[in-house]
């Protein structure tokens, strides 16, 4: 896969509904080499500010006292870039640069790693738009999100609503806590409608700031979601939040002032809260 492949049809899929999936960008073998590394990671255990399981057995799905939460376990990884030297290459990959270059028209300045372990049983992440965390100005961040897992509906694959680019950051609503991590949900504006995104191992989904998207539970018997995802902004960027240091795609660090208003991807239900 090469970025010619962006041109014609995927190149117009973008800028008009806000997303673009380039298939088998990565191979078998990096992927593997991938799911290896976090896999490893969780078995060591915690990483302060990265990666904090908490005990299993203590609390629900948003610690009413119900079934045990799969999260407790296999909580999502942050900016494993500053740790693991696999996520910083493949956060500054060639490959994904070039795509985002040609998605941004200018040089791009990579913000933020996450990865998602997702297990069976896993609530997903109510619908949102990422640019309303990250609060990139002018203009807003886009994603490559990589699937390293078959990603379909059962096992709580991504879904977007197109066309929400072109729309201003929504004021969120309060997630179901059974169905979602995180609290912030944004519904789907009247007229549009959410779309799922199949796909394989090695896809990689492009997607606007301000596209709205999240996911359902992982309702799968023993299928894990696992995926790896970079935020980037244009090199135009005048602002970001304080949660979001840029770097070069050759590794240098960028500083940028802070805006406002910013947060983490996700404010989380409190592991002890009723609902």
């Amino acid at each position: 896969m090469t970025v010619t492949d962006m041109d014609g049809p995927r190149w117009s899929d973008f800028e008009e509904n806000g997303f673009v999936v380039v298939r088998g960008l990565f191979s078998g073998a990096e992927i593997d080499e991938m799911c290896a590394e976090f896999a490893a990671l969780h078995a060591a255990g915690p990483v302060p500010g990265h990666f904090e399981p908490r005990a299993t057995g203590a609390t629900g799905a948003a610690g009413g006292g119900g079934p045990v939460d799969p999260l407790d376990a296999h909580p999502r990884v942050m900016h494993p870039h500053r740790i693991n030297e696999l996520s910083l290459r493949r956060l500054l990959d060639p490959r994904l640069r070039r795509i985002l270059e040609t998605l941004l028209g200018e040089e791009v300045l990579a913000a933020q790693s996450m990865f998602y372990f997702k297990p069976p049983g896993a609530r997903g992440q109510a619908l949102h738009q990422d640019n309303f965390y990250l609060r990139v100005e002018p203009g807003t961040c886009v994603a490559a999100w990589i699937a390293c897992d078959a990603i379909d509906r059962e096992n709580g694959g991504l879904e977007v609503v197109p066309g929400t680019h072109r729309m201003d950051l929504f004021c969120p609503e309060e997630a179901d806590a059974e169905l979602s991590f995180v609290r912030e949900y944004v519904p789907p504006p009247p007229g549009l409608a959410v779309v799922p995104v199949d796909m394989a191992p090695g896809d990689v989904l492009f997607f606007n700031g301000s596209l709205v998207h999240g996911s359902g539970p992982n309702r799968s018997a023993d299928r894990f979601r696992r995926s790896f995802i970079g935020h980037y902004v244009g090199r135009s960027t005048h602002r970001i939040g304080r949660h979001y240091p840029t770097l070069t795609m050759g590794g240098e660090p960028v500083a940028l002032p802070e805006s406002e208003g910013a947060g983490p991807c996700g404010t989380e239900f409190a592991a002890a809260a009723p609902h």
